[in-house]
């Protein structure tokens, strides 16, 4: 695999590293493939700091990996104080270089809020802010973002997913794709689909059920993908 021609990976892993430390050194083991990795401890930074996490996220800077720390919105409806302490947690507790801000609305009328909201994170020191719509949302996002994420879903629906004609106004770096249920296959794949949709950045995961994202991507099965 070609240096031109490498996946940039945004690798939800939600996982604990004691749970499954293999994950967390295959992260490093194929760091120059990652774009970014969420930390989620627990639906966010958790009430109190956790060592084993501390740890891992040090170890992780250390391959040069940008570490990004998960907080949800509520769709927008998630009081602003309570986001940013989870901003601030991350930041203190794990030393995240951005935030990852889960279930954004997705809606015109949610873009004021958010607007707010990433100025807000930003000024706060994060240098990298995604947004993760799990779909194509209102144009109106694409500026407020370091990168947006519009698919969120599994394997097959992804196949039939359909995208909007505004993205082309927009550099592929600024979409991601994040898609689970993914066959062996298809490992290929999505890469393959995500670029040619427009998004340069991606995640392909094996995974189903409740949490798909405890999986690892399907790249790191691939010889290729050792980097």
């Amino acid at each position: 695999m070609t240096a031109t021609a490498r996946p940039r990976l945004l690798i939800p892993l939600y996982v604990h590293p004691a749970a499954d430390p293999r994950a967390w050194r295959a992260v490093t083991r194929h760091a120059a493939l990652v774009h970014a990795v969420v930390l989620n401890v627990a639906d966010g930074p958790g009430e109190h700091a956790d060592p084993v996490f501390a740890d891992t996220a040090a170890g992780l800077r250390a391959a040069g990996v940008r570490l990004l720390g998960y907080a949800d919105t509520g769709y927008g409806r998630r009081p602003l104080r309570a986001v940013l302490r989870d901003v601030l947690r991350h930041r203190a507790w794990y030393g995240v270089d951005g935030v990852f801000l889960d279930q954004v609305p997705a809606d015109a009328a949610g873009v004021p809020r958010l607007r707010a909201l990433v100025r807000a994170v930003r000024l706060l020191g994060a240098r990298c802010v995604v947004l993760n719509h799990g779909t194509h949302p209102d144009p109106g996002y694409a500026r407020l973002a370091d990168l947006l994420v519009t698919f969120e879903g599994g394997w097959d629906a992804y196949r039939e997913a359909v995208v909007p004609e505004w993205t082309a106004r927009h550099p592929p770096d600024r979409f991601c794709h994040l898609v689970y249920n993914v066959p062996p296959a298809a490992r290929e794949s999505v890469a393959r689909i995500a670029r040619a949709r427009g998004a340069a950045v991606h995640c392909a995961v094996p995974g189903r059920g409740a949490n798909p994202w405890s999986s690892l991507p399907v790249l790191f099965d691939d010889p290729a993908g050792e980097g």
